[in-house]
């Protein structure tokens, strides 16, 4: 979860003075020109990178990040200077969302994180969807536990795999594999707190247990083993770009 010394708001005039620094972002270096007081007003990480000492001797006004990509700093620069997020027209605009989270937790920006997990939520419960297990893999193999996103995500997650008849192969697969994912989604069922006498008693032989209509083994028809091999991702593999 992202840690931030955030200061009091100040209207967006009072940030927008006449110094500027410029940021490069990703291969191509391309060049992002911002105000200074803006950026670091609301960016711990670049206040510790504009404001230190050693930065202010040398009087230096730039900073790269090679390893970040255009679109979701510029969903940033977007943030920064309007606070609003664009909203995902289709679930292929999550993936620069997520990347964009991650950038938040970088900087240290709680406020643009808060925004980014809203959006996301709005977004699938809007539309009516669930996070797929790739968007699910990727946001774990980014963040750690205790993280607000990650959290969204495995709850949505359980809610859908509770209410459907069987459990999708590729996710089956999946959950076989990893068993932290698994624990958090159970411990997600554990947040409900259900009524005992809501849950079927598997002890209790005048209870229909369940396992006659679906059994235990009961996986969506219809996948082949490389349908799933193709959707099985490694949650321990390291941040790619394009994981939609």
């Amino acid at each position: 979860m992202s840690t931030s010394s955030e200061q009091p708001e100040k209207p967006l005039h009072e940030l927008l003075t006449t110094s500027l620094v410029d940021i490069y972002v990703g291969a191509e270096n391309t060049s992002w020109t911002i105000h200074e007081k803006l950026l670091c007003h609301h960016s711990p990480f670049f206040r510790n990178i504009f404001y230190n000492k050693a930065n202010r001797e040398s009087k230096s006004k730039t900073f790269g990040l090679p390893d970040s990509d255009d679109l979701p700093f510029e969903l940033f620069v977007g943030w920064l200077y309007s606070r609003a997020l664009r909203y995902p027209e289709a679930e292929k605009d999550v993936g620069p969302l997520l990347d964009l989270y991650f950038l938040s937790e970088t900087f240290r920006i709680a406020k643009l994180s808060d925004d980014v997990v809203e959006t996301v939520r709005a977004f699938y419960h809007n539309n009516e969807t669930y996070p797929g297990l790739r968007r699910v893999q990727y946001v774990y193999a980014n963040t750690s536990e205790d993280n607000q996103m990650r959290e969204m995500m495995v709850n949505s997650v359980a809610r859908y795999l509770t209410l459907s008849d069987a459990i999708p192969a590729h996710w089956e697969n999946a959950l076989k594999k990893n068993g932290q994912l698994s624990v958090d989604i159970i411990r997600s069922i554990q947040q409900w707190h259900l009524e005992g006498r809501s849950v079927p008693d598997a002890r209790d032989v005048s209870q229909d247990r369940g396992r006659e209509k679906v059994g235990f083994s009961a996986v969506e028809e219809g996948m082949s083993m490389t349908d799933i091999k193709d959707e099985d991702v490694d949650l321990d593999h390291s941040k790619t770009n394009g994981s939609s």
